[in-house]
């Protein structure tokens, strides 16, 4: 009933305003009969007048007064959130949530969140830092708006915008003796910053060659474990491995420290200081390269956060 009473409302308001059906009608451009027509419409909802047209100019009836609150109310509302959307729209207001792994959320994102934050103040921000299967879940339930990540997820559920592509690299520690038959194919931490590993006549190394040497491996059911298994296997091997991981810093930190070797992406040591006891290979198999998504939701409404957000970063990957 009350979306009915208070759909013309304003016409009830401009006669009140003007206290004339006639003066309300030209204001309005409709005509007399038309606009009187409209009032009783209302009245007759309602079930009582919202006038007493025998006075002159016409005033309101009790019930007429608290329609005239109500619809100044309504009036009030629109108009606010009317601004609202014009701030969301400016991008004067509004929130954003970004998902991602220990990796992303700590390498990768840091300047993006800056620029965003530096050209966009007044947008609330909230990191949510997680395993792949947990941030997953935040935003399929729209805890999260964005989720940046490597591995390929449902896109009957999500949708996804390239922001860059990833390589894996074997990592050995300087002092190993694997290396000395490798040693034409090996490429210091500067290299790989400089993307010398990405050019074409950078040929990838034998892995067989590292079949002896003790495995640093991440943990099951995550992209890099089992691409790195399906490397290994295309090799003609399969690895020793010696210690499980949780994080691909706490292996990197390991083969530093002599303790074995292991396949990283190119992202963390880029990420990292240029570090003299680590020798990279690059890899010739097609799991050693992968796409980096921004996924979201499937039908729901991408908001111009999202939108600018991702153009920032897409922005400061290509400086």
């Amino acid at each position: 009933m009350k979306e009915n009473t208070f759909a013309n409302m304003e016409y009830v308001y401009e006669v009140y305003k003007e206290g004339s059906f006639s003066r309300a009608a030209a204001n309005l451009y409709i005509s007399q009969p038309a606009l009187s027509a409209t009032v009783k419409k209302i009245e007759k909802k309602i079930g009582m007048p919202l006038f007493d047209r025998s006075t002159v100019p016409i005033q309101l009836t009790e019930c007429g007064k608290k329609y005239i609150k109500t619809a100044e109310k309504i009036m009030d509302l629109e108009e606010e959130f009317e601004c609202y959307v014009g701030n969301l729209n400016d991008m004067l207001t509004g929130r954003l949530s970004i998902g991602g792994t220990y990796l992303f959320i700590s390498f990768v994102l840091p300047g993006i969140i800056k620029k965003f934050r530096e050209k966009f103040p007044q947008i609330k921000l909230n990191l949510v830092e997680a395993h792949t299967s947990q941030i997953e879940k935040k935003l399929f339930s729209g805890e999260v708006d964005l989720m940046l990540d490597n591995y390929p997820m449902d896109e009957e559920i999500y949708d996804r915008r390239f922001f860059m592509k990833e390589n894996l690299l074997l990592a050995v520690p300087a002092s190993f003796e694997s290396n000395k038959a490798a040693q034409a194919w090996g490429m210091t931490s500067d290299d790989i910053k400089q993307n010398v590993h990405m050019r074409p006549e950078v040929y990838g190394v034998a892995l067989k060659l590292f079949e002896q040497d003790p495995f640093l491996m991440l943990r099951a059911h995550n992209d890099t474990r089992e691409r790195v298994e399906a490397i290994c296997k295309r090799a003609g091997f399969v690895p020793r491995v010696a210690f499980k991981m949780d994080q691909i810093l706490s292996i990197l930190a390991y083969t530093e420290r002599e303790m074995g070797i292991a396949i990283v992406s190119d992202t963390v040591v880029k990420s990292l200081p240029y570090n003299r006891n680590i020798i990279y290979y690059k890899i010739d198999d097609p799991a050693a390269q992968r796409n980096v998504y921004f996924y979201y939701r499937k039908n729901k409404y991408f908001t111009k956060c999202m939108a600018e957000f991702m153009k920032i970063a897409v922005e400061e990957k290509e400086l």
